[in-house]
Protein backbone atom coordinates (compact mmCIF):
# COMPACT_ATOMS: atom_id res chain seq x y z
CA UNK A 1 0.00 0.00 0.00
CA UNK A 2 1.69 3.25 -0.97
CA UNK A 3 1.34 6.14 1.53
CA UNK A 4 1.28 9.53 0.64
CA UNK A 5 2.31 12.76 2.46
CA UNK A 6 1.83 16.06 1.91
CA UNK A 7 4.73 18.94 3.45
CA UNK A 8 3.58 22.47 4.28
CA UNK A 9 5.12 23.39 1.40
CA UNK A 10 2.51 21.72 -1.04
CA UNK A 11 0.03 24.48 -0.01
CA UNK A 12 2.25 27.84 -0.75
CA UNK A 13 0.92 29.50 -3.37
CA UNK A 14 4.37 31.39 -4.44
CA UNK A 15 2.70 32.55 -7.68
CA UNK A 16 3.49 36.15 -7.42
CA UNK A 17 5.91 38.36 -8.48
CA UNK A 18 7.71 40.94 -6.33
CA UNK A 19 8.96 44.16 -7.44
CA UNK A 20 11.42 46.72 -5.09
CA UNK A 21 10.81 50.51 -4.93
CA UNK A 22 13.14 52.78 -4.30
CA UNK A 23 11.90 56.34 -3.46
CA UNK A 24 11.32 58.93 -0.54
CA UNK A 25 7.54 59.78 -2.00
CA UNK A 26 4.64 59.23 -0.23
CA UNK A 27 2.52 56.04 -0.28
CA UNK A 28 -0.43 58.02 -2.43
CA UNK A 29 1.79 59.71 -4.98
CA UNK A 30 3.60 56.94 -5.81
CA UNK A 31 0.31 55.19 -6.27
CA UNK A 32 -0.62 58.47 -8.28
CA UNK A 33 2.81 58.23 -10.14
CA UNK A 34 2.86 54.38 -10.88
CA UNK A 35 -1.13 54.93 -12.25
CA UNK A 36 -0.05 57.26 -14.72
CA UNK A 37 3.26 55.48 -15.97
CA UNK A 38 1.64 51.96 -15.58
CA UNK A 39 -1.90 52.83 -16.70
CA UNK A 40 -2.64 51.11 -13.90
CA UNK A 41 -5.52 52.08 -11.48
CA UNK A 42 -4.03 51.69 -7.66
CA UNK A 43 -7.00 52.74 -5.14
CA UNK A 44 -6.55 53.09 -1.54
CA UNK A 45 -7.66 49.43 0.29
CA UNK A 46 -9.47 49.79 3.55
CA UNK A 47 -7.58 47.94 5.45
CA UNK A 48 -3.92 48.15 6.08
CA UNK A 49 -1.74 45.34 6.89
CA UNK A 50 -1.07 44.44 10.49
CA UNK A 51 1.90 43.34 11.75
CA UNK A 52 2.09 42.44 15.38
CA UNK A 53 5.50 41.28 17.27
CA UNK A 54 5.92 40.75 20.65
CA UNK A 55 4.22 43.76 21.97
CA UNK A 56 4.74 46.15 18.92
CA UNK A 57 2.30 46.99 16.44
CA UNK A 58 2.83 47.55 13.00
CA UNK A 59 0.52 49.06 10.05
CA UNK A 60 1.74 48.86 6.55
CA UNK A 61 -0.24 50.66 3.46
CA UNK A 62 -2.01 48.99 0.76
CA UNK A 63 -3.19 49.43 -2.74
CA UNK A 64 -4.58 47.84 -4.90
CA UNK A 65 -5.89 47.06 -8.06
CA UNK A 66 -7.72 44.40 -10.31
CA UNK A 67 -6.59 44.01 -13.81
CA UNK A 68 -8.80 41.74 -15.70
CA UNK A 69 -7.93 41.66 -19.13
CA UNK A 70 -4.99 40.10 -17.87
CA UNK A 71 -6.56 37.70 -14.75
CA UNK A 72 -3.94 39.41 -12.82
CA UNK A 73 -4.30 41.25 -9.01
CA UNK A 74 -1.49 43.79 -8.28
CA UNK A 75 -0.91 45.48 -4.58
CA UNK A 76 1.64 48.32 -3.41
CA UNK A 77 2.59 48.09 -0.36
CA UNK A 78 4.60 49.85 2.39
CA UNK A 79 7.48 48.00 3.39
CA UNK A 80 8.46 50.77 6.28
CA UNK A 81 6.39 51.75 9.56
CA UNK A 82 7.63 54.46 11.33
CA UNK A 83 5.49 54.79 14.64
CA UNK A 84 6.25 55.16 18.24
CA UNK A 85 6.05 52.56 20.96
CA UNK A 86 5.60 52.55 24.87
CA UNK A 87 7.65 50.23 27.20
CA UNK A 88 7.98 49.67 30.62
CA UNK A 89 11.10 50.44 32.48
CA UNK A 90 12.68 49.63 35.71
CA UNK A 91 13.06 53.01 37.70
CA UNK A 92 14.70 52.11 40.73
CA UNK A 93 12.71 54.49 43.65
CA UNK A 94 9.69 55.22 41.16
CA UNK A 95 9.21 51.79 40.34
CA UNK A 96 7.62 51.22 36.40
CA UNK A 97 8.08 53.95 34.12
CA UNK A 98 6.66 53.89 30.78
CA UNK A 99 9.28 54.78 27.77
CA UNK A 100 8.39 55.90 24.55
CA UNK A 101 10.50 55.21 21.40
CA UNK A 102 10.50 55.97 18.16
CA UNK A 103 10.96 53.02 16.03
CA UNK A 104 10.90 51.61 12.09
CA UNK A 105 9.54 48.08 11.46
CA UNK A 106 10.11 46.38 8.32
CA UNK A 107 7.50 44.02 6.57
CA UNK A 108 10.00 42.26 4.66
CA UNK A 109 13.57 42.84 7.37
CA UNK A 110 16.00 41.27 5.01
CA UNK A 111 14.91 44.13 2.66
CA UNK A 112 15.71 47.50 4.80
CA UNK A 113 16.54 50.18 1.97
CA UNK A 114 13.20 48.75 0.09
CA UNK A 115 10.13 51.64 0.44
CA UNK A 116 7.77 49.46 -1.57
CA UNK A 117 6.99 46.24 -3.24
CA UNK A 118 4.31 45.74 -5.74
CA UNK A 119 3.23 42.10 -5.63
CA UNK A 120 1.58 41.44 -9.20
CA UNK A 121 -0.15 37.99 -8.02
CA UNK A 122 -1.62 35.33 -10.98
CA UNK A 123 0.79 34.67 -13.74
CA UNK A 124 2.31 37.25 -15.10
CA UNK A 125 4.65 36.73 -18.03
CA UNK A 126 8.28 37.28 -17.30
CA UNK A 127 9.07 40.30 -20.74
CA UNK A 128 5.51 42.18 -18.91
CA UNK A 129 7.56 42.16 -15.62
CA UNK A 130 10.80 44.01 -17.28
CA UNK A 131 8.77 46.24 -19.37
CA UNK A 132 6.85 47.42 -15.74
CA UNK A 133 10.22 47.87 -14.12
CA UNK A 134 11.89 49.69 -16.92
CA UNK A 135 8.56 52.06 -16.81
CA UNK A 136 9.04 52.42 -12.93
CA UNK A 137 13.06 53.07 -13.10
CA UNK A 138 11.99 56.01 -16.09
CA UNK A 139 10.21 57.87 -13.39
CA UNK A 140 11.71 60.43 -12.09
CA UNK A 141 11.01 60.32 -8.34
CA UNK A 142 12.14 56.73 -8.39
CA UNK A 143 15.96 56.08 -7.26
CA UNK A 144 15.61 52.31 -8.42
CA UNK A 145 13.24 49.30 -9.09
CA UNK A 146 14.10 45.44 -9.19
CA UNK A 147 13.01 41.84 -9.62
CA UNK A 148 13.07 40.26 -5.96
CA UNK A 149 13.52 36.50 -5.76
CA UNK A 150 10.92 35.63 -3.28
CA UNK A 151 12.64 31.99 -2.75
CA UNK A 152 15.41 34.11 -0.80
CA UNK A 153 13.01 35.83 1.80
CA UNK A 154 12.78 34.82 4.73
CA UNK A 155 9.57 36.80 5.95
CA UNK A 156 7.34 36.56 2.61
CA UNK A 157 4.25 35.17 4.89
CA UNK A 158 3.89 38.70 5.62
CA UNK A 159 3.05 39.48 1.82
CA UNK A 160 0.04 37.32 2.02
CA UNK A 161 -2.85 39.65 1.18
Amino acid sequence: MQIHSLEIDDFEDSNFTLISIHTSLPDYKLAYLLNKSLQTSFTKSKDSLIVEDKSQKACFSVFSYQDESQDVDWYLIENKYHGTSTTPIENGLFGLINETVNRTSYLIPEKKNTDYLVKIEGDYAPYLVHDTIGAINKMEQVMTSYKIDITTLKSKDFLII
